[in-house]
Order: C-alpha cells, then structure tokens, then sequence
C-alpha cells in the first residue's frame, strides 16, 4: 500500500469502551517500550468526567491514539492533552496532524476553547506540528519537568519541556511569512551553532542580551535529537543546558514562541522563532 493511500485510509474518531481502550494500553506499550502504560481505568474514568481518547486506524487496526483529561487552574476549565502516539510502522503518515485535528471537534463539543500540553523542545518534529501546523504558542519552559524518565526517547536526559497553549476557536495565526534565508542573519541567532570537528552540530555560544529588541529572533536546533543523543550523549546534554537558559530567559522577559522553521539548504538544523509578546497567553 502507498504512502499517499495510507494517508487517505486512517479514519479518527472518539473511543469509548473498555475494549478500544485496552487496546490503547496496549500500543503504548509498543510505543514507549518498557515505560508502564496509562492503565484502562483512567482513561475510561476521564472519558466519563470531560476527557477524550481518539483513536487512528487504518484498515481496522489501532495505529494511532491520542488521550486528554480535564483541567482548571483555579480560574479556568480546559483539556490537557497528556499523550500522542503513533505505531513506529506508521510515523510520517501525518496521523499526528489528523488527531489534533479530531481534538478540536471533540473539544468543542465539549465546551472547551483552549487545550494545553507539554512536549520537549528538542524533540523538533513534535515542535514544527505544533507552532507551525497548528498554531500554538508556549511562553512557559518547565525545567527537569517529569523528574528522571525510563523509555527510550527520555532516558538519560533532563524531562525538561515546554508547556502550550492552543486556543482551538481564535483563527489559526499564520507563520510570520518569513523569508527565511534572509533574516536568519548571524546577528539574529541566540545560540552560535557551528559544525565541531566530529561533524556534528554544537552549542558555541549563547546571547542573552536581546530582549529588549522587537522583531523576531531565533534559537537553532538540532533537526535529528534522538540520532544526536545515540552518537553523543555529552553534546546532546550541552544542547539541553544551552536551550535552557536561554528560552528560560527569555520567557520571563516576555517573549513567546510563535513557529519553527526549517531552511531547505539545510537539513540538518532548525529554528525555534521568538516573538516580544504584547500580551499574556493566559
């Protein structure tokens, strides 16, 4: 089967009974290997309290999934979005794109306008579907987040993440219509990224005195950080500490994110794009 018939093929919709959700525990497993999976009754108690489980399937069978429950903060009621994951059969399916998109109907339906969630800013696949597909935003970095985790895509790195913020009924905001070549001049970077002599891409220096600019600046990322990690642990912890301090930063002096964008010239690298924000995502 085709790539492309593939895509056609996956159907999405909202699951329900204690079959399909065991099912659920059961690709999580396969997922994240020997990391403990959400048990069953959890994710049938949220359904039942304002929570959501969809699940992607192609041909009948179980590729993908995606589960949130209800959150407040004291103010306000919204849908956190605790787990994505797809079968690593199916990745580059865009399956991702398709749940998140099911996510907003059946949050609607449920009377939520802003779904929140956390992902790791290295992991830059996850970051180019959020900012620049779906248009959400984050202004929070949440350092060593989760504590020490054991599967295999966190273990031996800090859990440090980003927490979004995606008002499903505001219009999606555009990408900045940037043109890329042009403005990611050297002086525009706050992370001086050079080739070492290993030839891999590493953290040289980082720049923490441009936020009182307007426009917009840039953090660059390694485009592959699970290969990076596998060959260099040490450089992989360097990019770990080096993003850190400087989204941590600039955060608290008002930026945001906005988008992350990949120059065709260079495959190797993205970039994260920050933004003086003119008011609070909150």
């Amino acid at each position: 089967m085709s790539k492309m018939h593939q895509m056609k093929s996956i159907a999405i919709r909202a699951l329900e009974s204690n079959e399909e959700l065991e099912n659920v525990r059961r690709l999580e497993s396969i997922i994240w290997s020997e990391y403990e999976s959400t048990p069953t009754h959890q994710t049938l108690t949220a359904i039942k309290n304002g929570g959501i489980v969809l699940g992607a399937f192609l041909d009948g069978e179980l590729i993908g999934f995606q589960y949130s429950f209800p959150g407040f903060d004291g103010n306000k009621s919204y849908l956190c979005s605790h787990i994505l994951g797809i079968h690593p059969n199916f990745r580059k399916l865009g399956i991702g794109e398709k749940l998140k998109l099911q996510q907003i109907e059946e949050s609607i339906k449920k009377g939520y306008d802003l779904i929140t969630w956390t992902f790791d800013p290295l992991e830059t696949v996850n970051g180019y579907l959020n900012f620049h597909k779906l248009g959400a935003r984050s202004s929070t970095y949440v350092e060593n987040c989760y504590g020490e985790m054991l599967d295999v895509l966190n273990h031996g790195m800090p859990s440090d993440r980003f927490i979004v913020q995606w008002w499903i009924k505001d219009k999606k905001i555009e990408s900045e219509n940037l043109e890329i070549e042009d403005r990611l001049r050297e002086d525009s970077l706050l992370i001086k990224a050079l080739v070492n002599p290993d030839g891999y891409l590493a953290p040289m220096e980082i720049d923490l005195t441009r936020h009182l600019e307007t426009g917009l600046l840039f953090v660059p990322m390694p485009s592959d950080f699970q290969k990076l990690k596998q060959d260099s642990s040490d450089l992989a912890l360097s990019w770990r500490m080096n993003t850190r301090h400087v989204f941590m930063h600039y955060f608290k002096k008002g930026w945001i994110v906005i988008d992350l964008i990949r120059r065709q010239s260079d495959s190797d690298i993205c970039f994260y794009v920050l933004k003086k924000s003119t008011k609070s995502l909150s």
